[in-house]
């Protein structure tokens, strides 16, 4: 099952995109992708600065 989300806020951060949801129980969700070829990082955190520091600290596998 996919979730469709409107993503506010969205930074980038290198290749790292940050972006605020909200799930489906209504509370607000912050979410770090990469966006690069190959790579697949995704993971929601419950802080903005989780998501971020992921982001900052994210190294790709994929070279």
């Amino acid at each position: 099952m996919t979730a469709n989300r409107r993503f506010r806020n969205v930074i980038r951060i290198g290749p790292v995109q940050v972006g605020t949801s909200y799930d489906g129980q209504g509370r607000e969700k912050h979410t770090a992708a990469c966006t690069a070829p190959r790579c697949g990082f995704s993971s929601d955190y419950d802080s903005r600065a989780a998501a971020e520091l992921a982001a900052r600290t994210h190294r790709c596998p994929v070279r």
